[in-house]
């Protein structure tokens, strides 16, 4: 990543040689996918809910991890179809990640964090095209119970008492339930999976040992656990309060303080019987307080050290993530694609009212904007009154040879290809430009990034903010590309524990629908607002 793509916030810290020494091993797995590497152990401290510094705006490991994506992209070239000799370009293969194994344990004490490490992890790699799912416990602990309930008419008894190591039965229960969602986890693997996780405490040595010696016996799957360990009385108070007020089924007729009470029972149930990873020889990745600091055992190749560097980066302090095209283009007005013209009258004038619609909804919070390298997005932002920064990874969908021409003239010159593209647009590549899969490649540094910080406003294009939004909201790919970002209006993402809440504010200055629906195919919905967290299995 060159200067001009890397956003700094102040001076990066210095880092010292034992430092780099640290965080050698997994630039060199990121970099050499696949090949052996030392056990790596990293152990940054740095301030509650601030990713370690090594990894920051600026960073050795950020400008290195967006110079690894030229590992990916050239996967990505190779497992191409071979493009037409007349035409604009071809379709792009899905990378080839079938030898990809990984059943990931969680490990840790209700109200840690756990799901959503699990569920974050899970919506980053799916976007990255692997194939993964969660396997919750506790979902199929309660799915099972209500299937026992409607055959019976009988509740099972689930307060804290179920969950003590003293009861016998349910304790024997408990393990069943274990055993079997791990069973569930290796056969979709065998079937095709990637990353399996195990959302469950498997808060003893024993339980891990379990695990470790079924997944021994399965070729070409590996285990490594990741224990989330939280000592900040604020944010298991917060776990706390989300877990009694969202609906969980365990409290269906309990008031709010009663659940409270006894999910605390609960807790120190586990607490009784609970020993943090220490074993040696297993594969770990231990996160406390969600980014204050990362321990790291035993991390090989390339898909265990992208794990690794996903969740160091991540932090739970509150804060909204802004999108919004630039302002009306010249080449919008003409019905060109690509290009770096500059705006047009009403593009100019949404850049003027920008400022206020943005400062209206963040007071007096800090606020850093990122723009491409294209004019009409610098020009959007040159109003607003905060500290602005250039990415070229953010730049427009590349169009290769089809730059600056109208669709019409596309459609014109290259029907066959004009038509394969609508019949696949997230792989379609232009001859000489790039694909939507590309462009989700070219991005992921600016995910990493997107994660560390708290608010952002980005001034993007549309192939770009589609790519970003479509994380957020963990949409499939087929739908991707149809995703409608208006001009002239901006989209407020606010994350929360199991989701994102969405805003739109259009300001009243007209602009040209850019907007290509998928042919005979109705648009995709803009997602609803849903942070609730999903409590029963879908396959109990």
């Amino acid at each position: 990543m060159s200067a001009a793509d890397t956003p700094k916030n102040g001076g990066s810290p210095v880092l010292t040689t034992r430092e780099l020494a640290a965080v050698d091993g997994v630039l060199q797995d990121v970099k050499e996918a696949n090949k052996s590497s030392p056990d790596i152990t990293v152990t940054p401290s740095v301030d509650v809910g601030t990713p370690p510094a090594a990894f920051g705006a600026g960073g050795p490991m950020l400008k290195q991890f967006d110079q690894s994506n030229a590992t990916t992209r050239s996967m990505l070239s190779q497992a191409s179809t071979p493009r037409s000799v007349v035409g604009i370009g071809g379709k792009g293969a899905k990378p080839d990640y079938s030898e990809a194994k990984i059943v990931l344990a969680m490990v840790g004490l209700p109200a840690r964090g756990k799901s959503y490490l699990s569920n974050k992890l899970m919506r980053y790699l799916k976007w990255l095209e692997y194939d993964v799912k969660v396997f919750n416990v506790g979902q199929l602990r309660r799915s099972r119970a209500r299937q026992k309930a409607q055959q019976s008419g009988k509740r099972e008894d689930h307060t804290a008492s179920y969950f003590s190591h003293d009861n016998v039965e349910a304790t024997r229960l408990r393990d069943q339930l274990a055993n079997d969602s791990l069973e569930m986890l290796i056969q979709w693997l065998k079937e095709g999976g990637n990353v399996g996780i195990h959302d469950a405490t498997n808060s003893t040595k024993a339980r891990r040992q379990k695990i470790v010696e079924r997944v021994s016996r399965e070729k070409g799957i590996v285990v490594i656990f990741l224990e989330s360990v939280c000592d900040d009385p604020a944010i298991i108070a917060a776990n706390v309060a989300l877990k009694v007020s969202s609906g969980d089924p365990d409290y269906k007729d309990m008031s709010r303080e009663e659940a409270k009470r006894d999910f605390e029972r609960r807790i120190r149930e586990y607490e009784a019987v609970y020993e943090t990873i220490t074993e040696p020889h297993l594969s770990y990745l231990r996160i406390k307080n969600v980014g204050s600091q990362v321990t790291l055992c035993h991390i090989h190749g390339y898909l265990q050290s992208r794990i690794a560097f996903y969740l160091m980066n991540l932090h739970l302090k509150p804060r909204s993530i802004f999108f919004s095209r630039h302002g009306e283009s010249q080449y919008n007005v003409e019905g060109k694609i690509g290009g770096d013209s500059p705006l047009s009258e009403r593009g100019m004038r949404y850049a003027r009212a920008l400022p206020a619609l943005i400062t209206d909804n963040i007071g007096d919070a800090p606020l850093t904007v990122w723009t491409s390298t294209l004019q009409r997005t610098i020009q959007t932002a040159q109003y607003l009154p905060y500290t602005k920064l250039t990415w070229k990874s953010l730049d427009e969908l590349d169009a290769g040879v089809c730059d600056g021409m109208t669709y019409e003239e596309i459609e014109q010159a290259y029907p066959e290809d004009f038509a394969n593209r609508d019949e696949d647009k997230f792989n379609y590549r232009y001859r000489g430009g790039e694909s939507y899969r590309d462009v989700v490649v070219r991005l992921e540094p600016v995910i990493m990034e997107l994660e560390r910080q708290e608010n952002i406003l980005i001034i993007g294009h549309q192939a770009i903010l589609r790519c970003l939004y479509a994380y957020f909201h963990d949409l499939p790919q087929a739908d991707l590309p149809y995703i409608k970002i208006p001009l002239h209006t901006v989209i407020k993402l606010t994350p929360k524990a199991y989701g994102c809440d969405e805003e739109r504010y259009t300001l009243p200055i007209g602009a040209v629908d850019t907007h290509r629906p998928k042919p005979k195919a109705p648009p995709p919905p803009i997602p609803p607002s849903h942070t609730g967290r999903e409590y029963y299995a879908n396959d109990a």
